[in-house]
């Protein structure tokens, strides 16, 4: 049985107060279906850096949580998903640049990223390169003092509110004839470039946007780590992210639940309540089950990665299944509300709008089968 110490009890309590009172508000103030204002946006980040997880994965000593990363995921799931998401964003660049950098970009950034005075993300996926880091075609070209990058990202999450940008390029080939892929930090003050948000179903507080670079000028000393190890950090984030995911449509079919769970018992139907016919607490039974072996298998992934497992297969496992099972799980709480269910009013149609969201990033559901077959078997079928 898993049971909370009372370390992990306060956080979730802690984080579940935080949000009733500084975030939910500020959802609450604007337009449910635009993406919010960027000083909306600090005000939440804000209170995100009070809490302690703008850095999570950072040591205490590099001003970061040094939080393990099952008591992070259960935070995590206390946090409304548009905005868990947005942090994740922020937070995997936080941890991704701090891994190399130089005393200078640790001096210049790192303190306002994790006071969440700015905001960061990492510009990875291209149209012909997602989970593939090795297809992508942005590069970047350095002359002297200067570097200069040229491509186009998209589905970056934070896009259009990032002040630091994390940008995946190519620097030349390696001794195999393969692309040696890069880290570079772009200022987006310093560097501007142009961005453009991309209309989507649901999570549409969010921000998830194009980014175009056409020979951009950075500082060649804002080529962060050494050639070739994006790659290898890109991996590490997302064995932690992957089952973050998870938990976040962990949250969505709980506020589900407990919607079914009201309306079921003051509904009546056939001279008594809906919770009271069978096939009804069938898939209330169902959606409960869908919320708890998804919680747990991402919280499983988790503790690996704390214990120092490798959690390839896992984390990939449990992204898969909790954002299926979840999604599953949201509609068994849609056709419950009959015709309420596919209503606005009732909200619950926005939950499962935002939960089908949550199989894209970091890994589709096909790739991620891929991935755990691959841990499975000692083959990839990748290439």
């Amino acid at each position: 049985m898993f049971h909370l110490n009372s370390d992990q009890t306060f956080a979730i309590e802690s984080t579940q107060r935080m949000v009733a009172r500084n975030i939910q508000p500020e959802l609450d103030a604007h337009a449910a279906d635009r993406p919010l204002p960027k000083d909306a946006m600090l005000r939440i980040f804000s209170a995100l850096a009070e809490l302690g997880i703008t850095a999570p994965r950072l040591p205490e000593e590099a001003g970061g949580g040094a939080l393990k990363m099952l008591d992070y995921g259960l935070i995590i799931e206390q946090l409304p998903p548009v905005v868990a998401l947005s942090l994740l964003s922020h937070e995997g660049t936080v941890a991704r640049l701090y891994a190399g950098c130089s005393d200078d970009i640790a001096r210049d950034y790192l303190g306002d990223l994790i006071a969440g005075r700015k905001i960061c993300c990492t510009a990875n996926t291209e149209s012909d390169a997602g989970s593939d880091s090795r297809a992508i075609h942005t590069r970047v070209e350095v002359d002297g003092a200067t570097a200069r990058i040229s491509g186009r990202k998209i589905w970056i999450t934070n896009a259009s509110i990032a002040d630091v940008v994390n940008v995946s390029c190519t620097q030349g080939l390696d001794s195999k004839g393969r692309p040696v892929v890069s880290r570079v930090l772009v200022d987006v003050a310093r560097s501007p470039f142009e961005v453009h948000e991309i209309p989507v179903m649901g999570l549409q507080q969010g921000h998830l946007g194009e980014m175009m670079f056409d020979g951009t000028a950075v500082p060649a000393s804002h080529i962060v780590g050494e050639g070739g190890d994006a790659a290898k950090y890109l991996t590490v984030g997302w064995n932690v992210n992957r089952p973050l995911i998870g938990l976040m449509t962990v949250h969505l079919a709980q506020q589900a639940l407990k919607l079914a769970l009201a309306h079921t018992a003051e509904r009546r139907q056939f001279g008594k309540p809906l919770a009271g016919h069978q096939l009804v607490q069938q898939d209330l039974a169902d959606i409960e089950t869908a919320i708890i072996s998804s919680r747990l298998m991402c919280l499983y992934a988790l503790d690996a990665v704390d214990r120092g497992e490798r959690a390839n297969g896992l984390a990939a496992m449990a992204k898969r299944y909790a954002t299926q099972a979840c999604e599953k799980a949201i509609l068994l709480a849609m056709q419950l509300h009959g015709g309420m269910g596919i209503s606005r009013e009732m909200g619950i149609e926005r939950l499962w709008r935002d939960a089908r969201m949550f199989q894209v990033p970091d890994g589709t559901n096909g790739t991620l089968a891929l991935i755990q077959g691959r841990e499975l078997t000692g083959t990839t079928a990748f290439r």
